[in-house]
């Protein structure tokens, strides 16, 4: 995981996700993340790690895109984050909490 000044509009944090792909998680993409979902605040690590070494893993709705799911703590269990990928590379597009993997 990587970034520059924290809070900084232009930060980014990258992971690696299993088939060897740049996943990155822009600023603007985490606040975005916690407008919809302050239940996630503290969970940025989380998100990350579940795109490197996901619990599960399933085909998106839209062509090009994931969904990972990584444990969390209870109520919510699971957190699924959602990747784009472009080329090689993916993008995090949003993350929520799951009670269970549909």
């Amino acid at each position: 995981m990587a970034g520059t000044a924290p809070g900084h509009a232009g930060e980014v944090w990258e992971t690696t996700d299993p088939d060897g792909r740049a996943v990155v998680l822009s600023f603007s993409r985490w606040r975005h993340i916690l407008e919809k979902h302050s239940e996630l605040r503290g969970y940025r690590d989380t998100v990350l790690e579940a795109v490197a070494r996901p619990d599960e893993r399933l085909p998106g709705r839209a062509a090009y895109e994931e969904w990972f799911y990584g444990q969390m703590a209870p109520p919510s269990r699971w957190i699924r984050v959602v990747v784009h990928y472009e080329s090689d590379r993916g993008l995090i597009v949003t993350a929520f909490p799951r009670r269970l993997i549909p």
